[in-house]
């Protein structure tokens, strides 16, 4: 059965509106995807006529609404299209690489041991074919630097610890050189 109204409020932003029957009675809720696409925009105090249909919830809706003394086949003008998504914001491209970039490190730094690490003298014993090889001499060697400023690295500052005489290199004596500039945070191998 067909009800004849008029459209009493619209909100177009959000796609939905009341239609108030021409008999009286309760406002009926109407959504855009009941109205002909016909290209036409719904209007306020524009006359409609409608079948009563139920949502998933049991209530009230119009469906089926067409326009009285529109023409069936009116020509359809096409639909703005739809605004590009807006692009992100570089704030959140700068979070994604620094989120990017301490995966990497953290991913690197679990890994590192493992790579570096060398068969222990019981593994090579085993293998009786293979003899125990030699560990290779230390590329570095005491030639009278002292201070952490002079080295290029915590490996070359531990064996100035351990292997060089009158080192300043290890400030809270825990056997740890040069925390501040080499054997802590990134540099620390």
């Amino acid at each position: 059965m067909r009800i004849d109204g008029t459209l009493g409020k619209w909100n177009d932003d959000r796609g939905f509106g009341f239609i108030s029957p021409t008999n009286g009675g309760p406002e009926v809720f109407a959504h855009i995807s009941a109205f002909p696409r016909d290209g036409r925009r719904p209007q306020i105090g524009e006359a409609l006529s409608f079948e009563i249909g139920f949502d998933k919830e049991g209530k009230k809706r119009a469906v089926n609404i067409t326009r009285p003394g529109a023409p069936r086949n009116a020509p359809v003008r096409p639909r703005p299209q739809a605004r590009p998504a807006a692009r992100p914001s570089w704030f959140s491209s700068i979070g994604r690489l620094l989120v990017v970039g301490a995966l990497a490190v953290y991913g690197y730094k679990a890994i590192q041991p493992r790579l570096t690490q060398s068969p222990s003298p019981v593994e090579l014993s085993d293998e009786s074919s293979v003899p125990a090889k030699e560990s290779p001499a230390p590329p570095f060697h005491c030639d009278g630097r002292t201070y952490c400023s002079q080295m290029t690295s915590c490996a070359e500052a531990t064996f100035f610890l351990k292997n060089c005489p009158d080192v300043k290199m290890d400030g809270n004596h825990d056997g740890v050189p040069c925390e501040q500039q080499w054997c802590t945070g990134l540099f620390a191998r």
